[in-house]
C-alpha cells in the first residue's frame, strides 16, 4: 500500500519491506522462444555490403542459429541466482535489484545503473573484482559494497503503468534504495540512461552521496551541440582529441538516433518486439555502430571482450521478461538533454573508453564536472565497458573513489 506525498506527487510506500527474489522461468516459456525463433519469417539480404542498411542478414541467421541449436537459458539464470537479489516497493513500483556485500568491513557501497539495451547481466562481470578485489589482484582497501538495479520498465524491476518515470524520478527511488539497506556513506556509477540517472543523483545531492563515476559521460559543451544538431562544419580550434570527439558525434547524430527517435516519440508502435525474438535481437543490436561491429565480428567466430552466449543472455532476459516496449518508454519520458552538462557539483569520475558513443576530451570533461576527480582515457572498450572489458572496469572504479575512502 502507499499514500501520495501531495508536495511532490512521490508515493511513500507503507511497504518498505525487501523481498528475496530468485529467477525462474518456465520450460514452457523456453521452449515457446525455441519455437518462435526457429519460425522465423526472414527478409532478403541487404543489398549492400556493409551495415548501412542496418543490421545484416548473415548476423542475425549466426545468431538464430545458435539460439536455437545450443544457447542453454539455464546457464545465465544459474548464475544470476547466485548472487542474493531482491525486490522492493519504490513509488509503487517493484525494484528488482542484486545486493552482494563484501567480506571486506571497510568496503564502499556503490550503486550500478545500466542502460538499454542493457540490464543487470551487464554487471555480472565486475561483482567478483569489485566486491572480493583480494582474489581478483586488488586491495582490500579497493572493496566495494554494490547495489544493482534493474531501471523500472527493464529486467525483472515491475512496469510503471502511469507516466513520470523518468531519470529524475529514479534517482529519487535510488537514493530512497540506498537509504532502505542503511547505507549512509556510498558512491554511484552509470552509462547510457545509468549516467542519466546517476548525475541527477548527484543534482539532488542526497545525504550519503559523496561521489560519482561515469563511463558516459555528458559533457558536450552548448557551441559544439548547437553546431551538431544544425549539421555545421566543426570548429577549427577543436583539439585532437575534441576533433575526435566531433567526429564520433557527428557520426552517431547523422546514423545512430533511429532507435532512440522511435522509441522517444512512439514507443508503443513496438508491437514487433513483444511478439518477434528476432525482430527483437536486432533492434537490440543496432544500438550504435561499434557495439554491433564488435557483436558482427563475435557472431562471425572473432575472440572478442563479449561472447555470443554473452548477447544471448541478455536479449533472452528482454525477451523472457516481455521489457520491449515498456523499456522503451523511457526514452519517450525523459525531456534531458543527454550529452548536455548538468552542473555536477559533487565529485565525479570519467573514464573515457574510445569505442563509446562518443569518448569524452578531458578538456570537456572539466568544464562539464568542476569537481573531477579521475580522468582516464583507455585503450580499448565500448559503450557495455562492464560486461565487455570488466577487468579495465574494475581497475577504473578502484582509481576512481580511492580519494573519497
Amino acid at each position: 500500500m502507499t499514500i501520495t506525498e501531495a508536495s511532490t506527487g512521490i508515493q511513500t510506500d507503507l511497504d518498505e519491506s525487501i523481498r528475496p527474489f530468485r529467477v525462474d522461468i518456465t520450460q514452457a516459456d523456453v521452449d515457446e522462444l525455441l519455437g518462435r525463433v526457429r519460425a522465423t519469417r526472414w527478409p532478403e539480404r541487404e543489398t549492400v555490403d556493409d551495415a548501412s542498411q542496418g543490421v545484416q542478414l548473415d548476423v542475425v541467421r549466426e545468431l538464430a542459429d545458435r539460439w536455437a541449436n545450443g544457447y542453454d537459458w539455464r546457464n545465465v539464470e544459474s548464475r544470476l541466482n547466485a548472487y542474493p537479489q531482491f525486490v522492493t516497493t519504490i513509488d509503487g513500483v517493484d525494484i528488482h535489484f542484486i545486493h552482494v556485500r563484501s567480506p571486506h568491513a571497510d568496503a564502499l557501497p556503490m550503486i550500478v545503473t545500466h542502460g538499454w539495451p542493457g540490464s543487470v547481466i551487464e554487471q555480472m562481470k565486475i561483482i567478483g573484482p569489485l566486491t572480493d578485489p583480494t582474489a581478483h589482484g586488488g586491495e582490500a582497501s579497493d572493496a566495494f559494497h554494490l547495489v544493482i538495479p534493474s531501471l523500472p520498465g527493464h529486467g525483472f524491476s515491475g512496469k510503471p503503468d502511469t507516466v513520470g518515470w523518468d531519470p529524475i524520478r529514479i534517482a529519487k527511488a535510488w537514493i530512497e534504495l540506498m537509504r532502505r539497506l542503511g547505507y549512509d556513506r556510498y558512491v554511484a556509477q552509470g552509462g547510457d540512461w545509468g549516467n542519466a540517472v546517476t548525475e541527477q543523483m548527484a543534482l539532488l545531492e542526497p545525504d550519503g552521496l559523496i561521489g560519482i563515476h561515469t563511463n558516459m559521460a555528458a559533457t558536450v559543451p552548448d557551441d559544439i551541440q548547437t553546431a551538431l544538431a544544425n549539421g555545421e562544419s566543426a570548429p577549427e580550434d577543436l583539439t585532437a582529441e575534441e576533433r575526435g570527439a566531433w567526429d564520433q558525434l557527428a557520426t552517431f547524430y547523422a546514423h545512430g538516433l533511429a532507435y532512440a527517435q522511435e522509441m522517444g516519440n512512439r514507443p508503443q508502435t513496438l508491437y514487433g518486439l513483444a511478439d518477434s525474438p528476432i525482430g527483437l535481437a536486432a533492434w537490440m543490436l543496432d544500438h550504435d555502430a561499434r557495439s554491433y561491429d564488435l557483436i558482427a565480428r563475435v557472431f562471425a567466430g572473432a575472440s572478442e571482450g563479449l561472447t555470443t552466449d554473452d548477447i544471448l543472455d541478455n536479449v533472452s532476459l528482454y525477451w523472457f521478461t516481455n521489457t520491449a516496449v515498456s523499456s522503451a518508454r523511457l526514452y519517450w519520458e525523459s525531456k534531458l538533454a543527454f550529452f548536455a552538462p548538468k552542473g555536477v557539483r559533487i565529485p565525479v569520475a570519467v573514464s573515457a573508453f574510445p569505442d563509446e558513443i562518443y569518448a569524452a576530451p578531458r578538456t570537456w570533461a572539466a568544464q562539464a564536472y568542476p569537481n573531477l576527480i579521475h580522468f582516464n582515457r583507455l585503450d580499448r572498450g565500448g559503450h557495455f565497458a562492464a560486461w565487455e572489458q570488466p577487468e579495465l572496469f574494475s581497475q577504473e572504479m578502484r582509481a576512481a573513489f580511492r580519494s573519497l575512502r
